[in-house]
């Protein structure tokens, strides 16, 4: 009989075996201080190009005194057990009422996380004749809803719409043919690598021809999208058709939580089944409290927003201007595409890092192909001028390090054991 710890520990996995090079450096870094456009990384100050911290929202005074008195008037264990049980309040309520409002639909229900809630809600909308079709870019916490699924699925092609239909079609007939079940299509509002927005519009023309729901994942489009903040949807002229809209709290609000909003009736019978929130502690009343200033600045300063995509078209203008490739992001996450390999990439990290000041996120294998580097920077309404052309010197001169194969003749940083 085996032994299960010793087959993990025969394979730590593609990330995983890197891990004492990479740990606390490029893996479970530390960014200290106050939240904002620079931080403290090992002591030393750095431009934050990794935070989702969109609208400025972590540490705007208004925020930071509603979080405070929350806390202090009802600590962090208030409201004591489930919801449904004894974990309820107005002030949860009130958020998933204002939540539906901002959204235009007739209902939400609140999530105490975002991965956790979109796994639990595919589980409590279909059962296994269901069929779902979803982009093959979806992100992670879809594709582990999708493994809890006993039903059929089918995948198209990322934003490809004639692709789309080809599975949607697929999908019907396997109703028909077993006469029973329905078809829930899944999609994002903004997909959070490559920064493009959801085909939305495409796809909710194509309900004039076929039978299905549809169920939007728009964590970064949420509060960044829309004349009004109310995200993708909105953006595309498709809000009402969208039958259920779901959103984190970790992106634009800056905070942990999530919400699903909808028809009031479907709401009702996912509040009365979803077994995340059911068998799960309430959020804390500070974070419900802080939510709903959070929200409330959404609303009534678009100015936030306003600043949000005035530094992120002069980033992406910059980073264009200069030659680099940013793919067909129409939203503020901006990835950056590059030719090279894993030890190149973290050379030219740690490179960024201690010779630029400048901290990014980077993607490479296995997450994509070999030979390919992703940055993947985040502008914030916290930026400014100055970050902005920090960084694009820094990116200019690498990328020519980059592209003189410098970083191939350097020996990989361990960082790790600094």
């Amino acid at each position: 009989m085996a032994d299960i710890f010793e087959r993990l520990l025969k394979n730590y996995g593609p990330i995983g075996q890197h891990r004492r090079a990479a740990h606390g450096y490029f893996a479970f870094p530390k960014l200290e201080g106050p939240i904002g456009s620079r931080m403290l990384f090992r002591g030393k100050e750095k431009i934050v190009w990794s935070l989702n911290n969109y609208l400025g929202l972590a540490n705007h005074p208004e925020v930071r005194k509603a979080d405070a008195e929350a806390a202090e008037k009802f600590g962090l264990a208030l409201p004591m057990g489930a919801r449904m049980m004894s974990g309820n309040s107005n002030y949860h309520e009130q958020l998933e009422r204002e939540l539906a409002a901002f959204e235009m639909k007739e209902d939400a229900i609140l999530l105490n996380f975002g991965y956790q809630g979109m796994v639990s809600l595919i589980d409590v909308l279909c059962n296994r004749h269901d069929v779902i079709v979803y982009d093959a870019e979806s992100h992670a916490c879809i594709i582990d809803g999708l493994r809890m699924h006993p039903g059929h699925r089918y995948v198209f092609k990322h934003n490809d719409v004639e692709d789309f239909e080809k599975q949607l079609q697929r999908a019907t007939t396997l109703i028909e043919r077993q006469q029973s079940g329905g078809i829930l299509v899944i999609t994002e509002g903004v997909f959070g690598m490559a920064g493009d927005q959801g085909k939305l519009k495409e796809i909710c023309a194509l309900k004039e021809k076929y039978t299905f729901r549809l169920l939007v994942d728009d964590a970064h489009g949420f509060g960044t999208l829309g004349k009004t903040g109310a995200g993708a949807g909105e953006a595309q002229g498709v809000q009402d058709e969208i039958d259920l809209y779901f959103s984190t709290f970790a992106k634009s609000m800056a905070s942990i939580g999530a919400f699903v909003a909808g028809p009031k009736d479907i709401i009702d019978y996912i509040r009365y089944n979803i077994r995340s929130q059911i068998f799960a502690k309430s959020l804390p009343m500070p974070l419900v409290l802080g939510n709903l200033k959070r929200l409330d600045l959404l609303r009534t300063q678009p100015s936030l927003k306003d600043k949000l995509w005035e530094n992120a078209t002069k980033l992406q203008q910059g980073l264009r201007e200069k030659g680099f490739d940013i793919g067909k992001t129409d939203s503020v996450v901006t990835p950056v595409y590059m030719s090279g390999g894993v030890e190149e990439a973290t050379v030219m990290v740690s490179d960024l890092r201690e010779n630029y000041n400048i901290f990014c996120s980077i993607v490479v294998y296995p997450v994509i192909p070999k030979g390919h580097i992703i940055y993947r920077l985040i502008p914030t309404a916290s930026h400014t001028d100055e970050d902005i052309r920090l960084t694009l010197i820094a990116f200019e001169e690498t990328k020519q390090k980059l592209d003189a194969g410098t970083y191939k003749s350097v020996e990989i940083p361990h960082m790790a054991e600094v």
